[in-house]
């Protein structure tokens, strides 16, 4: 059986065949919708059971506060590659994983704590040096200060553990934690 992608691209071709709303056409149609649904139903599936192992697993989750709506804007130049992109990042829904992690974790008594993603993939965690020329690729990061190489994911997740860390610590006993609670400051003597 054909992956459900390459099927709605076939069945579609059929479609394109068929003379508008026939008989023939309205069944290729419904094959059509019911394929759709079922790479739905996949993929909420997937953030259901990805967001439940990590609420199950883990007290505190935190996350990179990405503004999916910004990222996800058409592009003057590209377009092509962008719309790709753009399909890419909404596949993968990010804000319903968001959703569901905020509302499982609070429902186990955990706690998700969402950080600024502001330079997260260009600060060298060996120096602290911030620059675009750090991550040259999409995959790898290489100090440009220091030469500390490692992939990008892992940079990119340290920081977003230590600015979710930062936030714990500079948070209320309440329990809330505020996004305007500064990183605490080293090496500055009192």
């Amino acid at each position: 059986m054909a992956s459900l992608p390459i099927r709605i691209h076939a069945e579609g071709r059929r479609l394109a065949k068929k003379k508008k709303f026939s008989k023939r056409w309205r069944k290729a149609k419904a094959v059509i919708t019911k394929l759709h649904t079922k790479v739905a139903n996949v993929r909420k599936h997937f953030v259901h059971q990805a967001s439940h192992d990590i609420s199950k697993n883990h007290v505190v989750v935190v996350i990179e506060d990405l503004q999916v709506k910004n990222m996800s804007q058409s592009a003057t130049k590209k377009v092509a590659q962008k719309s790709g992109l753009n399909r890419s990042i909404l596949d993968a829904s990010p804000f319903e994983l968001r959703r569901q992690l905020e509302y499982k974790t609070q429902w186990r008594g955990g706690l998700l704590v969402a950080v600024a993603p502001q330079n997260t993939s260009r600060k060298c965690p060996n120096c602290g040096q911030v620059s675009a020329a750090n991550r040259k690729s999409q995959a790898k990061f290489v100090g440009v200060e220091c030469g500390f190489s490692a992939p990008a994911d892992l940079v990119g997740a340290i920081h977003i553990r230590e600015a979710g860390l930062a936030l714990l610590a500079c948070s209320s006993s309440s329990g809330d934690v505020s996004p305007s609670c500064q990183e605490p400051t080293e090496g500055i003597p009192a």
